[in-house]
């Protein structure tokens, strides 16, 4: 199995984990508890750590390039916006 595969499903782990963080923090913003807005934050350092890991040795060139830097726009994510603008250029 390539790096790239391997690092495939922590990469996608941690976009859904940085989702579902951020998700969390909207709820405690809007219902006003901050155990919700404290665990999303939680969740979304977590998450960036985790998608810094798995893309250490990540292969651009076979990224999603367009798709990857929408969604990352999409949700906020910065490591998806840069990712996918890398994978465009190749």
């Amino acid at each position: 199995m390539s790096s790239n595969q391997q690092n495939q499903p922590g990469l996608i782990g941690g976009h859904a984990q940085y989702v579902k963080g951020a998700a969390e923090e909207m709820v405690g913003q809007v219902t006003g508890l901050p155990t919700w807005k404290s665990s999303g934050q939680e969740d979304k350092t977590a998450a960036v750590d985790a998608m810094k890991k798995a893309s250490e040795n990540r292969d651009t060139s076979k990224g999603l390039g367009g798709v990857e830097e929408k969604a990352g726009n999409l949700v906020g994510c910065e490591g998806m916006q840069k990712e996918g603008a890398e994978s465009k250029k190749q």
